[in-house]
């Protein structure tokens, strides 16, 4: 059975992002793919000290919940990451979790499917979008859309049920993002997955 991972990144156990991926939830069970929740909001997360230890022990230095999601992330077949909006930006919690699994783990993430949900009152969905969709298109994984930005408005859980247009746009995403995955099995039986060329690193490092 297909897995799909869902990563909260708000303190609110039961807050906005909470009332959003229960949508999504719903879809995946009715499509018959599994689904893991896992409260990033509510953890101690540090950030990345770029001490590259990870490239020789194939895990984060620090030994949290990082760790504990990697192997998970490894065997799914899609991420769902979902942040409350802070000051016009996703969530520090999820970012530093984010920063850290994407770089302490070194096994292929390409062709998972990746979608960004994001939460606000007013503003700032956009641009809090738009850093987290940045993890997926570094890492050669398809990202998944819907009818709509895939957000949600409100200031409490409450506010967000009122939110028809955007409890739609959960649920149309969680449906794009099941037949991506069985389109993406499907495809590789088939076809085999794309080649990937990995030759170059452009830093210019003489300086010219």
């Amino acid at each position: 059975m297909s897995k799909v991972l869902l990563l909260n990144g708000s303190p609110h156990i039961h807050g906005c992002i909470a009332t959003a991926f229960d949508e999504m939830i719903k879809v995946f069970k009715e499509q018959g793919i599994e689904t893991e929740l896992i409260q990033v909001g509510v953890k101690d997360i540090r950030g990345c000290i770029s001490c590259g230890k990870c490239s020789e022990t194939g895990k984060c230095v620090f030994d949290d919940l990082v760790n504990e999601v990697a192997p998970k992330f490894e065997a799914a077949d899609g991420l769902v990451v979902g942040s409350p909006v802070y000051y016009g930006s996703p969530n520090g919690n999820i970012l530093s979790f984010m920063d850290r699994l994407f770089y302490s783990t070194h096994f292929s993430k390409h062709m998972k499917v990746g979608a960004a949900v994001v939460s606000c009152r007013r503003g700032g969905n956009t641009a809090s979008f738009d850093v987290l969709n940045k993890y997926f298109t570094i890492s050669g994984m398809p990202v998944a859309s819907s009818t709509y930005w895939n957000q949600v408005h409100g200031f409490t859980s409450g506010d967000v049920l009122k939110d028809l247009e955007g409890l739609q746009t959960m649920k149309n995403l969680a449906r794009n993002m099941s037949f991506m995955i069985r389109a993406f099995a499907d495809a590789r039986e088939k076809y085999g997955y794309p080649v990937v060329e990995k030759d170059f690193f452009t830093s210019f490092p003489d300086g010219k």
